[in-house]
């Protein structure tokens, strides 16, 4: 068992964890911390750990100086509020509000499609795109084009999520519940009740009112844990939070692009505003990308073209453009998705399976190789692994805008009933087609 396998599911609560994490962060992001290793090694493998221990330790970490020749833009050179987009250069689309809902019904309902699908198979540690292949192919559903097929007895890599029922074909009766699907819904309420002007201090409130803290994982969770313990943003994002460069505030970008139809640098903003609160760095530039991804989607119809105008929002030489980059030269050059996916975990295997940069390049893989067509793009995004709900609902959506509600496949939309599951606080239950309305309805009040 790995030492990140061995933390996995309580993060957050473990002085181990967050010391070991610190230090791969530090590692990851240019700090002179290599001489750390043994005495990281020795309280992070240890069953009864010191927690003072590790505090200490963690602080002479956090305390190491930057490595002076690191070719990287990193969060501490390029804070959020001094590095954004300029958002005037953006100008609303010319688009009939018939097409608009349309578009934006889309969205919801691939992000729907794209998490479900990728739901049973959301562990990195195990469903390697090698694994996942082996698992599909006596059922003759490699490539994917529907959901994940089961059979009994329940194999135990499904078993082993107790929602694999409700995520499997034949047994999804609506969207079911996932934190990919509930932020997404959040960010919604947040902005009918606060508007484009919303605050970190305003995300905080509602996190607090509305998600049940169970509900959170890694760096939310730490942030909710901050914001308990009387932290406020941006503050939340980096007491003690060595998960502020991992996927989370990917997966809550989405609204933003919705709510800015063919505005990128407008949603990107939003989105970094929203993302302060629990990510700095690749991780906050990478919610900027994905909602600069779906708003580009609105007006913009060739993958390419959609990811080079995303990558336009973030530092140029921060690690998550670079390693963007080499998936765009990867498509450019010819190679097949599996040599891509390939490359891609190569290169970023030294990653959490969690983290921003190798999942994001996963979703480029998806769109790229996916040209356009639906159920391809989620199909390949799904099958190259790590965080398989995840990139699996942010492929869907984009390419859910891309395509339409009204062009969107029957067999992955039909299963849903028009309902989503939700643990945010009085949406379970609500119908897809309302969420899609309301959007609607802020993009048209502007």
């Amino acid at each position: 068992m790995t030492i990140e396998s061995a933390f996995f599911g309580h993060h957050e609560a473990d002085p181990r964890a967050l010391l070991y994490y610190e230090w791969c962060q530090r590692i990851e992001s240019g700090y002179a911390v290599d001489d750390f290793a043994e005495e990281v090694h020795e309280l992070t493998h240890t069953e009864h750990p010191v927690p003072g221990a590790c505090w200490r330790l963690l602080d002479r970490i956090e305390r190491a100086r930057r490595i002076p020749d690191w070719p990287y833009t990193e969060w501490r050179d390029a804070p959020w509020s001094a590095n954004l987009p300029e958002a005037e250069l953006d100008s609303p689309p010319t688009v009939s509000d018939r097409e608009l809902l349309d578009r934006i019904h889309g969205g919801w309902l691939g992000r729907c499609a794209g998490c479900t699908l990728g739901k049973p198979l959301e562990n990195g540690f195990l469903w390697t795109p090698e694994r996942i292949r082996a698992y599909l192919e006596p059922y003759d559903a490699y490539p994917l084009r529907d959901y994940v097929p089961v059979s009994e007895p329940i194999p135990p890599e499904i078993a082993s999520r107790r929602d694999w029922r409700a995520a499997t074909l034949g047994g999804i009766d609506g969207c079911p519940r996932d934190d990919d699907i509930d932020y997404t819904i959040l960010g919604l309420h947040l902005l009918e009740q606060h508007g484009p002007d919303f605050t970190a201090d305003d995300v905080a409130a509602l996190w607090l009112e509305r998600l049940p803290f169970l509900q959170t994982y890694t760096a939310e969770r730490v942030a909710y844990r901050n914001l308990i313990d009387g932290y406020a943003p941006p503050d939340t994002a980096t007491y003690r939070n060595p998960y502020r460069e991992w996927i989370g505030a990917l997966i809550r970008a989405d609204i933003h692009g919705y709510t800015h139809p063919g505005q990128p640098r407008r949603a990107a903003v939003a989105a970094a505003r929203e993302a302060s609160i629990s990510h700095v760095g690749n991780g906050l530039w990478a919610a900027m990308w994905s909602a600069a991804l779906v708003s580009a989607a609105f007006t913009t119809p060739a993958p390419a073209d959609l990811l080079a105008i995303a990558e336009s929002v973030i530092p140029a030489r921060s690690r998550l453009a670079v390693a963007l980059a080499d998936v765009r030269d990867d498509h450019r050059g010819g190679r097949s998705w599996d040599a891509a996916v390939a490359a891609v975990r190569a290169r970023h295997d030294r990653y959490s399976w969690v983290h921003a940069i190798g999942n994001a390049c996963l979703i480029a893989a998806g769109l790229l190789w996916g040209e356009g067509d639906f159920t391809t793009t989620i199909a390949l995004t799904v099958q190259g692994g790590w965080d398989t709900d995840s990139n699996g609902a942010t492929a869907g959506s984009v390419a859910g805008v891309l395509a339409g509600a009204s062009n969107l496949p029957a067999h992955w939309v039909a299963p849903f009933h028009d309902t989503v599951h939700s643990a945010v606080s009085g949406y379970d239950g609500t119908r897809i087609s309302d969420l899609a309305h309301r959007t609607r309805n802020l993009v048209v009040q502007g």
